[in-house]
């Protein structure tokens, strides 16, 4: 079983992937190209309505959790996955050309101080379009974003961006910082400033422009047209948000990381791929410049300063910055200055601050923030709660997959502040007063049962727990793992970028995969082609049976409970065979049984998966005994 954090990772790989599936990986890295060249792009609006980047889209959103929350017409990703390919190509092309949305769905979502965050949620046809959107428009946003910002970006988040600002604690000592809230961003967001920001980005494609316009002014259910704002739970929103402070991010680097100086200073290349500028920032130091970097993810960001004074003058102009060019306000509860020395400074679900370590330097310390380990512990104990009502054997064990998922995840998370453990004892504690209380004689010491492979990492712990035969993890047991920065050269839109982050699919021949995309089975459905294509990767382009590779002409998708006998298309219900051991599954015909045997020549072990496949479809098992004796 997969951790959260290890899902988030193959998502974003399996997207990455999923770009080479469908041949769009070349479109993709060539508007990175020429988005880094400073080209202007003016008919966008064809790429975005091919067939392959709504098929792409379809693949990515069905992906997401979120697909199967339904907007104000009731429907989601299950309502598509039945249409045929050319029928949900051609209805997205078709509203391409006079995009109206339909009305987005509001739902407020409960925040820990009692107050709410509202999400819109557009209908599953509209978050299509988005999808194919920002699949054309990332690529291009993507060269023109500054290394600063971390939420929401490929291959960048919350490990770089507190990796960002450990750096700049400990190894540049800057221990002044400006936390700065913006008061409700995204509501706030100016819809005529964002188009321009848009433009100057070099996206001049008018049409485009007017439907993400057309999108921005979707009427919200019950309260009506918003002038401001970009809806949270939009599949563009994110985007949108970091063109908005994109702007933001280059006035700070511009401060002082980008100062040009009179002499161009020579400096190492550090392994994460940025150039030492140590002897730049030593003769700007010389300078009546103020020090300053920024650290973003999202609407979330600090400002670094050397000194209080710097700091002050910085955080006033960037107030009035935020005021006469975005037209935003900060929070003035929120917003201040703080002396890491003395203080701790919340960010993303951490307290960090400065300790004197050995020799007088400072060390980063960091802390779970108190809100965060609230939050853990109600939700723990909820997920308890679960495990102690689950009625059937099966419910039990999904209860408990369920727990396990949490607690993976929180430690996969917040193994990056240095005091977790200590920070988590407490909540710990709590945690397995409740397990007892609840669960009582359910739960049992661990009494020579093996652990299983995707939790090796708890093998030592002496609070592991089962119940019956299925591991409880206990939630007290995290290693520290240091933020590691991500290597500048990582990029999804270069090649040498991409292998970095993984593999070339060498197995499978990519020629023949995007002739089985461009030729999809007449008459079914987008989600059985979409499922065929995934199968046929996981399978490395071989036969489920004989174990070799296919030819165009051999290949055949099959469903393993037909669709007669109430099967559907989803993955888990489809295996790629070779065109002759898919006769002989639905074969009954003794002779044609017999001819198909002898030209296959399979061995007891695919003898027995091809007979449990057999009966799977309805039909008996073939006697290999008897059959081969009549063969001889």
């Amino acid at each position: 079983m997969p951790t959260l954090a290890g899902n988030k990772k193959l998502l974003k790989r399996q997207k990455l992937r999923n770009n080479e599936y469908y041949d769009m990986q070349s479109v993709f890295d060539k508007l990175y190209v020429d988005s880094l060249a400073g080209r202007e792009f003016r008919n966008l609006l064809d790429i975005v309505t091919t067939e392959e980047n709504i098929k792409l889209a379809y693949r990515n959103l069905k992906k997401n959790a979120g697909s199967k929350t339904p907007g104000t017409d009731g429907k989601t990703i299950l309502d598509l996955a039945n249409l045929p390919e050319s029928v949900l190509v051609q209805t997205i092309q078709q509203k391409f050309v006079w995009y109206q949305p339909q009305a987005v769905k509001r739902v407020e979502i409960p925040k820990v101080n009692g107050k709410t965050r509202p999400l819109g949620i557009p209908t599953i046809l509209d978050r299509l379009i988005q999808q194919c959107v920002l699949q054309v428009m990332e690529p291009i946003c993507e060269a023109k974003f500054c290394d600063t910002s971390n939420g929401f970006r490929p291959n960048r988040g919350v490990e770089n961006a507190l990796a960002q600002a450990e750096k700049h604690m400990q190894r540049d000592h800057l221990h002044i910082v400006i936390d700065i809230d913006i008061k409700s961003f995204f509501d706030n967001v100016h819809h005529g400033k964002l188009l321009r920001q848009i433009w100057a980005m070099g996206i001049h494609d008018k049409k485009l422009l007017s439907i993400i316009s057309a999108m921005l002014k979707a009427e919200v259910a019950g309260i009506g047209f918003p002038e401001r704002g970009t809806p949270q739970g939009g599949i563009l929103s994110p985007l949108l948000s970091n063109i908005v402070l994109n702007e933001l991010d280059w006035w700070i680097t511009s401060q002082w990381v980008g100062m040009p100086t009179r002499h161009q200073y020579s400096g190492r290349l550090h392994k994460t791929g940025v150039k030492d500028q140590s002897k730049k920032y030593r003769e700007l130091r010389k300078t009546k410049l103020k020090e300053c970097y920024i650290v973003r993810y999202a609407d979330d960001f600090k400002i670094f300063c050397r000194r209080y004074r710097d700091a002050i003058r910085l955080f006033a102009a960037t107030k009035a910055w935020l005021k006469e060019r975005l037209s935003l306000e900060i929070s003035p509860e929120k917003s201040k200055i703080v002396n890491l020395k003395h203080d701790y400074s919340d960010f993303l679900g951490f307290r960090i601050k400065v300790h004197k370590g050995k020799g007088n330097k400072y060390v980063v310390i960091s802390h779970i923030s108190p809100k965060a380990l609230g939050k853990i512990k109600e939700k723990a104990k909820e997920k308890i709660k679960k495990i102690q009502y689950a009625s059937e054997a099966n419910k039990e064990y999904f209860a408990i997959t369920d727990y396990n998922r949490f607690v993976m995840g929180i430690h996969n998370y917040y193994c990056m502040a240095t005091s977790a453990n200590t920070d988590i004892q407490t909540l710990a504690y709590e945690i397995k007063i409740a397990i007892k209380n609840r669960l009582q004689e359910r739960v049992k010491r661990r009494n020579g049962q093996s652990i299983p492979e995707y939790v090796q990492r708890y093998a030592k712990s002496k609070e592991i727990r089962f119940i019956g035969k299925t591991i409880l993890l206990p939630i007290g047991y995290i290693q520290h793992h240091p933020p590691i920065h991500k290597k500048k050269s990582i990029n999804k839109y270069t090649p040498a970028g991409r292998a970095e982050i993984h593999k070339n699919l060498e197995c499978v021949d990519m020629s023949l995969l995007h002739i089985l995309m461009r030729t999809p089975v007449a008459g079914t459905s987008i989600e059985y082609n979409d499922n065929r294509i995934s199968m046929y990767v996981a399978q490395h382009g071989c036969c489920a049976i004989t174990k070799e590779k296919l030819h165009l002409d051999e290949i055949h998708c099959h469903h393993k409970m037909p669709k007669s006998q109430g099967g559907g298309d989803e993955y888990a219900n489809l295996v790629i065979l070779h065109e002759r051991v898919h006769r002989l599954i639905h074969a009954t015909s003794i002779d044609t049984i017999t001819k198909i045997v002898k030209t296959l020549q399979l061995i007891p072990a695919q003898q027995k998966k091809l007979n449990k496949l057999r009966k799977q479809a309805g039909n008996e098992a073939i006697d290999f005994e008897q059959i081969n004796g009549v063969c001889c």
